[in-house]
């Protein structure tokens, strides 16, 4: 399986502003325990590392797999998607 191609990643509120929406919601599927997010009526997948609490500092990205060509949102940790950040200005 070939790592996600991150395609645009903006802030939880470019996002909101984008989509029209006031919040997101983070849930739990009981069944799975993977975590997802809810924006209206549209959800998006979260990082397996927000359980762990190590997505502080959260930016959502649209995403694309290789394997399948789906394109989706995911709420992360900014930095997680293989670039280094050099500065931040």
């Amino acid at each position: 399986m070939e790592r996600l191609k991150f395609l645009e990643t903006v802030t939880v509120n470019e996002f909101k502003a984008q989509k029209g929406v006031s919040k997101i919601e983070v849930k739990q599927n009981p069944h799975t325990g993977k975590c997802f997010f809810v924006y209206g009526c549209e959800t998006g997948a979260v990082s397996d590392k927000f359980l762990n609490g190590e997505v502080t500092n959260p930016v959502i990205s649209q995403v694309c797999s290789p394997d399948t060509g789906d394109m989706f949102y995911m709420l992360h940790q900014r930095g997680e998607g293989g670039a280094m950040t050099l500065a931040t200005l």
